[in-house]
């Protein structure tokens, strides 16, 4: 008989990695770590995730919530179209398009997302002053999707108004205000205006570092930013520098084989490669096909384009 340990119903591991254990996506192997209940780090981190899963809200609206930022789309999606069905309120009704919106974007269906965001907007127009953060969240989330459409115009024209209104409603260092002017950096870094990216990528890191745990991976997602700037304005050392504090970060904070840990290490081979680091570059390009093999699909964008990277670093060896 095999020997079993049993844990408490409230016992809390560590992810290590996750791994597929058969080809028809329905099986993993979880490599957890028991950790004790005074992690600090976990403790500190848990915290932060709490206050931003909609702490004055209750029930199944921070389920859905929830079920958002575990990417559980499908299962976000049945539960506000419940709640939309139930709603009794054009407030109600506004925070449900809301999330609804949000849910549509991240998979791709941007004429619904635009729809549902749009209705959510309009109804907070009619409830809510111009200052209201409320407000600010619908011209951000709208933005979002014109930015995913490609319609950098159109996003930086909606990142721009959240901004503004969260500028007079919010702390300096709050970190919505952060967000703001990410979204901005991103956009002038896709119009290829590398100076007002940075200065605005500048700005997200110092209000991160002022509210966020050190080991948020918003505050990785800062450094890896500022990281690809520098590295498309040929500063190789400082891109290098910024990429290994964003990789410190998500090794502290994720499990082995996130996507984002893969992301980290292309990015760090690319610089690498630009520096004619070719060996250092292979090594990060291996690194990050291994992980991109373990955490996505074999037909991602991803990675392909690691394993192209991978490829082609080889014929520089």
């Amino acid at each position: 008989m095999e020997n079993e340990v049993l844990f408490s119903m409230h016992t809390v591991f560590r992810i290590g990695d996750i791994q597929l254990m058969d080809e028809n996506n329905d099986l993993y192997q979880v490599n957890l770590t028991l950790t004790s209940d005074n992690d600090q780090d976990l403790r500190t981190l848990t915290e932060q995730i709490r206050q931003e899963t909609f702490p004055d809200s209750k029930g199944w609206y921070r389920l859905g919530q929830l079920l958002i930022k575990m990417a559980q789309l499908n299962k976000a999606q049945e539960v506000y179209e419940v709640l939309l069905h139930q709603a009794t309120n054009e407030s109600e009704k506004a925070i449900i398009y809301h999330q609804l919106g949000r849910i549509k974007g991240s998979q791709r269906e941007y004429s619904e997302a635009l729809t549902s965001l749009e209705n959510a907007l309009t109804i907070r127009q009619q409830l809510l002053p111009f200052s209201h953060p409320d407000l600010a969240d619908s011209y951000n989330r709208i933005g979002a999707v014109y930015y995913s459409m490609n319609d950098y115009p159109k996003a930086l024209s909606y990142f721009k108004i959240a901004l503004t209104i969260r500028q007079q409603s919010l702390p300096s260092n709050h970190p919505d205000l952060g967000d703001s002017y990410n979204n901005i950096g991103v956009v002038y870094y896709k119009m290829d205006d590398c100076p007002k990216a940075l200065s605005y990528y500048d700005k997200t890191l110092a209000i991160n570092q002022q509210s966020l745990p050190t080991n948020h991976p918003d505050l990785a997602m800062s450094y890896n930013n500022i990281g690809l700037v520098y590295n498309s304005m040929g500063n190789y050392l400082q891109a290098l520098s910024s990429l290994e504090k964003a990789l410190a970060i998500r090794q502290q904070s994720l499990p082995s084989n996130h996507p984002d840990l893969g992301a980290s290490y292309n990015y760090l081979g690319l610089v690498n490669e630009n520096m004619d680091n070719y060996a250092k570059a292979h090594s990060f390009y291996e690194r990050a096909v291994q992980i991109g093999q373990q955490s996505l699909p074999k037909n991602h964008p991803n990675l392909k384009l690691y394993t192209e990277k991978l490829e082609s670093i080889k014929k520089k060896l």
